[in-house]
């Protein structure tokens, strides 16, 4: 009997210890993946943009802090991409076309940014926004040419990149909102076309109410 109860206790005291890890692992059982600790940690922390120059399709060269007092919606991609950045860029276009047009240009820009710089540039840029249907001006498609900087920003809000040595990337991809000042305000699915745009409605409206 008290070698029945020494091992049922031994057995809580594992099962007890396993429980504080996976609660410490996904920081109080907000974190379920990598993935969505990734996400929650970037939400916690709303990173700043990092200095980075932007050369957009048009040619044209500036600082991304450019945009500071406007609210950016960005995707990162690439022009060869043939699966998920396709889809990520179409979603962007149905996101923008539920902003109505008053905000468009006037609060918030659009921004698709290259990660692959040496392949993207503005001619090819140019001819991948007009399959999306992007005007070059409320919602931009750039390349950042100085890979210290793209790695700077890639860092900075978690996207991973690796490339395959043939040309094409291994990549995660989400929407990010980042705010007036140039911080991250948020994280959406890039498959939820529709809460993703409620999300930049309410910040939006919100913004105008204050």
């Amino acid at each position: 009997m008290i070698q029945k109860r020494q091992t049922g206790f031994a057995f809580l005291l594992v099962l007890l210890f396993g429980f504080s890890l996976f609660y410490v692992g996904t920081d109080g059982f907000k974190a379920y993946t990598a993935e969505t600790a990734r996400v929650y940690n970037l939400l916690e922390e709303k990173p700043a943009l990092p200095e980075v120059i932007l050369e957009d399709s048009n040619g044209r060269e500036y600082p991304i802090s450019e945009f500071e007092g406007n609210y950016l919606f960005i995707t990162f991609m690439y022009t060869a991409c043939v699966d998920e950045c396709p889809l990520l860029e179409m979603n962007m276009g149905r996101v923008y076309d539920q902003i109505p047009s008053e905000y468009i240009g006037e609060d918030i820009l659009f921004l698709s940014i290259s990660f692959d710089p040496e392949q993207d540039d503005p001619p090819t840029l140019d001819h991948y926004k007009n399959h999306f249907q992007a005007d070059g001006e409320t919602w931009r498609m750039a390349r950042i040419n100085d890979q210290t900087e793209l790695n700077s920003l890639l860092k900075t809000y978690g996207v991973t990149v690796i490339p395959d040595g043939e040309g094409d990337f291994a990549h995660n991809s989400a929407f990010y909102l980042v705010d007036e000042q140039g911080r991250l305000k948020d994280i959406m699915d890039y498959t939820d076309v529709d809460s993703a745009a409620n999300r930049v409605n309410d910040v939006l409206a919100n913004e105008e109410e204050e």
